[in-house]
């Protein structure tokens, strides 16, 4: 009998790496740096650069891996590769002063192949948008008019929001949208929710004309199997739907590491069906994002006091989905 194959798993490695070249476990890479790339499929695998880190800052790949052989294709304006079980995708949308048509295109091109290919189970997404905080040509924020695109995909597709899985949304210093994800053919996918947070897609009308869309985590696991991997979505110092402590960078970072550790913890993942807490300790390659390069030490010294003293945890100073907020944290815990 074939042992369950583990979901994918990530490793933050050198820029421009040359043990990447002959990786046969390769899923997708994605160069976090200062410049972007577009989409490009590099021996068989799908390829991005964002720009999420300035020039003083360390750049490094995000690399991420599944065990069997590999199969790859472009469809839609989705670059993707695909083992049996699982399929990572890569895709943008280009520098504009709208992005809502954009995005919906997007979406729907990536709903289109998980379907066609059959990988119905979207586990993880991230998007990576440049201006994030800024207006577009019509006054809207740039985020807001992202997520009025991805709501209008949900909407003609006739996706529940509520399917909706991990993800974050989270600002670049250029080179429009760039969006990656993760979904899976088969097995166990759970959405995780805060009980100390509103869902997303319940927020009211003043975060913009259509609420951001996501879980808070999602449990992904091989058919038959408990061995699975916990994705956290990019995480803030938000209580119920408000941002709390406005202009404190160590109680928001305190604030984003308590909502972790609460979705994440067993008497939550018990709400969910699941049967193994987890807590901070277990919590790996994390991103954590900055918005003031100036607060960069302190979340530091803070992330280093909570997190394991073996986890991988990468600093990025980029802008947030919400002017007010200062820092957010995504992760993954096996």
């Amino acid at each position: 009998m074939t042992a369950p194959v583990t979901p994918p798993f990530c490793s933050f490695e050198k820029l421009g790496s040359p043990d990447l070249v002959d990786d046969e476990t390769l899923l997708g890479v994605i160069e976090h740096r200062a410049g972007h790339t577009g989409v490009s499929l590099a021996d068989g695998r799908p390829r991005t650069a964002v720009h999420t880190t300035t020039p003083d800052g360390e750049p490094f790949t995000e690399v991420w891996r599944a065990a069997g052989p590999k199969e790859s294709g472009s469809h839609g304006g989705v670059t993707w590769a695909r083992t049996a079980d699982y399929l990572f995708g890569v895709a943008r949308v280009p520098e504009g002063d709208r992005y809502a048509a954009g995005t919906a295109a997007l979406y729907t091109a990536i709903f289109g192949l998980t379907s066609e290919l059959g990988y119905p189970r979207l586990a993880r997404i991230w998007n990576y948008v440049s201006g994030i905080n800024t207006p577009n040509a019509d006054g809207l924020e740039v985020y807001q008019d992202f997520c009025v695109g991805r709501a209008e995909a949900l909407d003609a597709c006739g996706i529940d929001p509520a399917s909706m899985p991990a993800a974050t949304g989270i600002g670049t210093h250029g080179g429009g949208i760039a969006c990656y994800f993760l979904a899976a053919r088969a097995g166990e996918r759970v959405n995780i929710e805060n009980p100390a947070v509103l869902t997303a897609h319940r927020y009211p009308q003043r975060y913009g004309p259509r609420p951001p869309i996501f879980a808070r985590a999602t449990w992904l696991a091989a058919p038959g199997s408990d061995d699975g991997r916990l994705y956290v979505s990019a995480t803030a110092g938000i209580l119920g739907h408000e941002t709390v402590h406005h202009g404190d960078v160590a109680r928001q970072c305190d604030i984003a590491l308590r909502n972790i550790a609460q979705v994440i913890s067993a008497e939550n993942l018990r709400r969910h069906g699941l049967h193994r807490g987890r807590t901070l300790a277990d919590v790996d390659h994390l991103k954590v994002y900055v918005r003031h390069s100036e607060d960069i030490p302190a979340v530091r010294r803070i992330c280093a006091e909570r997190l394991s003293l073996e986890a991988t945890a990468a600093v990025l100073h980029t802008d947030i989905a919400r002017t007010d907020l200062l820092v957010e944290i995504e992760g993954v815990a096996a």
